[in-house]
């Protein structure tokens, strides 16, 4: 199950370029909450608090209980953390949006997924494990939302594949994705490839011995 973290935000009434260059500057970052039958609400986060939690996180869908501090008063909001968009070449986080959510309503959340175990098409045979999802979306309830999905594929022989219907999820977590989906596959090992690459350098040293008996026949 995902930890629920903590992470304060303040308002946000300025909108436009200059107001969140505004906002950049004084070492927040910018975002909106919108969901759970409310209004969207612009608000902002410290950028320290943010690139901290992030930095701990397996993926960036992270719930998370947001405390929107507006004076002396403070409203706590369950939240998904659902975007972060980041800077192309920098990584800057520049944006994130919020998804309020409700304990007694599912929500849908990309997970990642990792494999466990080594496939005995793998270890006894050569094959190379192949990795086609490296996350895919799941449905549950806020508390039973998992940072990670991990798939056993040690039974994986040459040629087999596990499918999202494979895979174990953890109680009260249901796949959002489609069944056929492979998301792991054991191919056939590249070793007759190798050795046929290796023999064709013998082909351009008949061409050159033709072209030079051709040149002998010129000259008689």
């Amino acid at each position: 199950m995902s930890k629920q973290l903590k992470l304060s935000a303040r308002p946000r009434t300025e909108s436009g370029r200059n107001a969140v260059k505004a906002v950049r500057a004084r070492g927040a970052v910018p975002a909106v909450i919108y969901g759970a039958k409310a209004a969207p609400a612009n608000v902002e986060v410290d950028r320290r608090d943010i690139e901290a939690l992030l930095s701990h996180a397996v993926g960036e869908n992270i719930l998370v209980e947001l405390e929107i501090k507006d004076g002396p008063k403070t409203e706590s909001r369950l939240s998904l953390i659902q975007e972060v968009q980041h800077h192309p070449v920098r990584r800057d986080i520049l944006h994130v949006d919020f998804h309020a959510v409700s304990m007694d309503e599912e929500i849908e959340a990309e997970i990642p997924i990792e494999p466990v175990g080594e496939p005995v098409g793998v270890k006894t045979y050569g094959g190379l494990l192949q990795q086609s999802m490296r996350s895919f979306a799941i449905r549950c309830l806020p508390k039973d939302l998992p940072e990670i999905i991990h798939a056993n594929v040690s039974a994986l022989n040459i040629g087999e594949a596990l499918h999202v219907r494979d895979i174990q999820l953890p109680s009260g977590v249901t796949a959002a994705a489609d069944p056929d989906l492979t998301v792991f596959l054991v191919s056939e090992p590249t070793v007759a490839t190798a050795a046929e690459s290796s023999e064709t350098p013998a082909a351009p040293e008949v061409i050159k011995e033709k072209k030079a008996e051709a040149t002998d026949d010129a000259k008689k």
